[in-house]
């Protein structure tokens, strides 16, 4: 836990940017009757049953030290989805800087052997040597 923190005490480096990686995954729902409008004095209601619309999973990406951030969704949250959020961070969002810090949690599919199951191997040690 020390190594976090001393992490975040770092000053701010535009060539190696401190980026933070979560996920989530969210419920979808949707309205089966139509709110009633609110009138003065009354507000508008809502009913509270909803129809299930399934699930989305929504990738975090920020750079506190900047007040950047980026949410991607995806439909699930598997090894390949986490990789493909990898190489948007280090091909689109950071192309010029020399490394990025990035802070995790320890899921399972926060591993290069992540990067390793999504892209062939030169692809895959590309994109770990800028992390």
């Amino acid at each position: 836990m020390e190594d976090v923190l001393d992490v975040y005490k770092r000053p701010y480096d535009a060539r190696r940017p401190m980026i933070c990686l979560d996920e989530t995954s969210k419920q979808l729902v949707g309205e089966t009757r139509r709110p009633v409008s609110g009138a003065p004095g009354r507000e508008a209601r809502y009913d509270y049953e909803y129809k299930r619309n399934g699930v989305a999973n929504l990738f975090m990406v920020f750079e506190p030290l900047a007040g950047k951030r980026r949410v991607k969704v995806t439909e699930r949250r598997t090894k390949k989805d986490w990789a493909e959020c990898v190489r948007e961070l280090v091909d689109e969002m950071y192309p010029e800087v020399e490394r990025i810090v990035l802070v995790m949690d320890n899921l399972n599919t926060h591993t290069p052997a992540s990067l390793y199951e999504a892209f062939v191997p030169d692809e895959a040690k590309r994109l770990a040597d800028r992390l």
